[in-house]
């Protein structure tokens, strides 16, 4: 519902202000808001000992060789596979 005397641009002006500072304000203490945020959030972060690292590490090196191996193998048999049906492309 609307006042007596307020129009729609007042209500939207009045709307956009929010707290009533000026948009340079708003917009520095929204990005100190986020800066503050964001180191929060990085205080949370659990980092790895030594130990862990290393054991993450290797398993993620023996994951990618196993995985390798398997897509050369299927690679291997497809083309196999295609150059007994089609031909040797000659």
């Amino acid at each position: 519902m609307t006042e007596v005397g307020e129009s729609r641009d007042s209500r939207r002006a009045s709307k956009s202000s929010g707290d009533g500072r000026n948009p340079v304000s708003r917009l520095f203490g929204s990005l100190g808001l986020f800066i503050s945020q964001i180191l929060d959030e990085l205080r949370k972060v659990v980092r790895p000992t030594r130990n862990e690292l290393w054991n993450y590490t290797l398993v993620v090196i023996v994951f990618v060789t196993v995985m390798m191996a398997l897509v050369s193998a299927l690679d291997f048999g497809f083309g196999k596979l295609v150059a007994l049906v089609f031909g040797n492309g000659g």
